[in-house]
């Protein structure tokens, strides 16, 4: 039986009020392309993903039998009036995969299943060999993993030059070099001495034999440790255990959380491939299987569109080695892989392997993964929620991705999009702009309908570069005040690959997808010959806890923190500046700890937060809260957002610098105690600009950005442009890897690598001022620079 919303053509919204959204109504057409616009922090992330999406999955949920929810990711009630025709929601998200060694491009897109299964049913197996069950053939399971690397394909070791560099030193002067500091390593140091090893005598003087059991020793031995006594300080003995350099540093490596001190255990190792799998992490049972005479591990290494076309040739001819059955099986099983493969290859993505770690793919080419994977399944009816599919792509790439979505729509289903990229933006059928500014000043629906009607609204700044296209302003190209060198590089798809980049210049290196792009400025070091200082501004997160935030990163947090201690209510109480932090024990809230919410324990469900019923989110104790600063509490002035701060600290110079640099760079929105995990890596990237840019510098700087404008309208473009712009001016030189051809436009150089990506890219394929490389033949850039040059702000043709 039909209802009332099976007539209605449209997403009706009521009433939202989520972050900045001011009580918005909106209305959009199901079954189409829309896309939401406006500038970084007006609210379309909101009304998009924290509004209809959110609710959708709120139905959902509730929908689902209260044990089994535990197990779903909880978005949360979004703050709405009311929204109907709300069909099931899909989000397709950019969120930066965690560092997994195990997760991998078939694992993502579930192929590594398909290409198992193959090999199981119609692999050749060796004559009288057992026929292997699909798990054989997956390094992540007991039964396929290598037993001596455990499915990891690289085994790690080390040995005494890397654990102790300088042998000089005694071990109370910190000889061992692995060891951990503050009371972890004088722990085992002192553990040492009670075992009766001479603590204070050179590394070198002591005895081979000694050296070997400090160093390698698997025992474990326990043994009362009576510490020496400092002044002012009872110590007491205590049961230490002791952990050789090499347990303690492959251990640290293998299971430690934090990516700091990962990172300090892995200089202390050396890293081979396997030597009984040779870094294929699979048993030698499933390596003796073959299909279309290769191993599961020899596929799993070859670019997709290679692959394809191997399946393609096997599944013509027949891969299994008992013929009938077996053929067909075989036929079956590669058709169906090899139209899976197919649209992932359509998306751009044809020079990634199956086996190519997660961890090393860029945002955009992980959300275009489970794109393809979503293609694939079917569904009609939904509403796909989009982050900027168009991040990280090259035009060439965005046109494949347009006939994609254009696919999700003609198979049913309501494609919602958050973009900036107005090539997408032209394409889409249905409008909704929000603004008009950021922040405060946002949040309100500006236009929703047609595109070309977008025209009429004055207040949109979309409106101007949508409609009022005109030929890039002419900008005298700097010249270079010195080259720098590169190569020859040999890594990733780059083989023996030699560059110049100009200094003194702004530097744009462009080229598709997977063309080496990365790869080559990553080989921008402080070593090179004429670099001097180098900043490497990319999008990682500037801290993984809400306690991490845009006030801590910037050190803006500490001039808030004296400014309060110098008040009046604060010197009577004789509160010092540590009494203003939330990570420190005396001025927060005990309750949360800091953190502004608590966890909540429900019976049959996941655990939730709320906010701590104590200080109400605020993080601080209410004796810290009465302190006042022209009438604001902390917690209340770090809610401000960084337009509103740069008003109320106009006169206190240590502010001043940092929230004029935050402005600079269009960050005028983000609150000052902002989390860092709610920030998106493009925020990331400028708050760390930000940073750098309130520094005095001295000499000349060479600042290296990974496409900086990946998340940015094309108002904070220019902002941010201008900075760049205004960096060289000053003297440094500066090199963004961009795919946005305005910016590339107004580069002083270009270098643009390809042709094509994988191991159909990795060279120069043009170099010069922009107008030369626009007049190339050779690349997939030359004709969409030539557009940006002559007015098109798309860049396409």
């Amino acid at each position: 039986m039909s209802g009332p919303h099976d007539l209605d053509p449209c997403i009706r919204v009521r009433g939202a009020r989520e972050h900045n959204l001011r009580g918005v109504d909106v209305d959009v057409p199901r079954d189409a392309l829309v896309v939401f616009t406006g500038v970084s922090g007006s609210g379309k992330s909101s009304l998009a993903f924290g509004t209809i999406y959110a609710e959708a999955q709120r139905r959902y949920f509730e929908s689902v039998a209260p044990y089994a929810r535990r197990l779903i990711h909880q978005v949360g009630a979004p703050k709405v009036g009311r929204i109907t025709g709300l069909p099931p929601a899909v989000s397709l998200e950019q969120r930066r995969s965690s560092p997994q060694a195990r997760s991998s491009v078939g694992t993502v897109t579930t192929l590594s299943n398909s290409l198992r299964m193959l090999f199981s049913r119609a692999g050749d197996h060796p004559p009288g060999a057992e026929r292997l069950d699909s798990d054989a053939f997956s390094p992540n399971t007991a039964a396929g993993a290598c037993p001596e690397c455990h499915g990891l394909g690289r085994v790690h070791s080390t040995r005494e030059e890397l654990l102790v560099p300088d042998p000089g030193l005694s071990i109370r002067e910190g000889a061992v070099a692995a060891w951990p500091g503050a009371w972890q390593g004088k722990n085992l140091r002192d553990v040492l001495d009670a075992l009766g090893y001479d603590v204070d005598r050179p590394w070198r003087e002591l005895s081979r034999e000694d050296r070997e059991w400090i160093l390698f020793t698997d025992e474990r031995p326990v043994v009362t440790v009576h510490p020496v006594r400092e002044a002012g300080r009872i110590q007491r003995p205590y049961q230490g255990t002791y952990t050789s350099a090499r347990r303690y540093v492959l251990h640290t490596f293998a299971d430690s959380k934090s990516r700091t001190l990962r990172a300090k255990a892995e200089r202390f190792l050396e890293s081979a491939p396997c030597p009984v799998c040779g870094g294929s992490r699979l048993r030698p049972e499933a390596l003796a299987v073959t299909f279309a005479g290769r191993t599961i591990a020899e596929l799993a290494a070859l670019p997709l569109t290679e692959l394809a076309g191997v399946l393609s040739y096997a599944g013509e001819g027949g891969g299994g080695a008992d013929g009938g059955a077996g053929e067909e099986t075989a036929r079956v099983l590669t058709a169906d892989l090899a139209a899976r493969i197919g649209t992932v290859t359509e998306l751009g993505l044809g020079y990634l392997s199956l086996d190519r770690p997660t961890p090393t793919l860029s945002p955009g080419e992980l959300q275009r993964l489970r794109l393809a994977t979503q293609l694939r399944s079917g569904l009609f009816g939904v509403v796909y929620v989009l982050d900027e599919p168009s991040a990280g792509l090259h035009p060439a790439d965005t046109e494949a991705l347009l006939v994609v979505l254009d696919r999700l729509k003609a198979a049913g289903n309501s494609v919602l999009v958050v973009e900036h990229h107005l090539g997408v933006v032209r394409r889409a059928d249905w409008l909704v702009d929000v603004g008009p500014r950021a922040g405060e000043h946002g949040g309100r629906v500006l236009h929703s309908g047609p595109p070309e009607e977008l025209r009429a609204v004055g207040e949109s700044v979309t409106r101007r570069y949508l409609f009022d296209r005109g030929a890039a302003p002419a900008r005298a190209v700097r010249e270079p005040s010195g080259w720098l060198r590169i190569g020859p590089v040999t890594r990733h798809n780059l083989r023996g690959l030699e560059a110049e980049l100009p200094l003194g210049t702004l530097t744009a290196v462009t080229g598709v997808s997977g063309s080496g792009k990365s790869t080559l400025v990553g080989e921008l070091t402080g070593d090179l010959p004429g670099v001097g200082r180098l900043v490497t501004v990319d999008q990682r997160p500037i801290g993984r806890t809400p306690r991490s935030n845009l006030a801590t990163y910037t050190g803006l947090f500490d001039v808030v923190r004296r400014v309060f201690t110098a008040t009046e209510e604060a010197r009577a109480r004789g509160y010092a500046a540590g009494r203003f932090s939330f990570n420190v024990a005396g001025g927060r809230c005990e309750t949360c700890r800091g953190e502004g919410f608590v966890s909540v324990e429900l019976l049959f469900l996941p655990s939730t937060y709320a906010p701590c019923p104590d200080c109400g989110g605020a993080r601080y104790n209410p004796e810290t809260l009465r302190v006042r600063y022209r009438g604001r509490n902390i917690a209340e002035v770090l809610d401000l957002t960084v337009e509103a701060a740069a008003e109320f600290f106009a006169d206190t110079p240590g502010a001043v610098r940092s929230l004029g640099a935050l402005l600079d760079v269009g960050l005028g929105h983000l609150r000052l105690g902002q989390p860092a995990t709610e920030l998106s890596g493009g925020e990331a990237q400028r708050i760390k600009l930000a940073a750098e840019l309130q520094r005095a510098r001295r000499g000349h700087t060479l600042y290296v950005l990974d496409e900086p404008t990946t998340g940015l309208h094309p108002a904070d473009v220019e902002v941010l442009m201008r900075q760049l712009h205004g960096l060289v001016d000053a003297g440094h030189s500066v090199v963004v890897v961009e795919h946005d051809m305005d910016v590339v436009a107004g580069a002083d150089w270009v270098v643009d690598l390809g042709p094509g990506g994988g191991d159909e890219g990795g060279r120069v394929v043009a170099a010069g001022t922009p107008a030369e490389v626009s007049r190339s033949t050779a690349g997939r850039t030359a004709p969409y620079l030539a557009a940006a040059l002559g007015g098109c702000r798309d860049g396409g043709p």
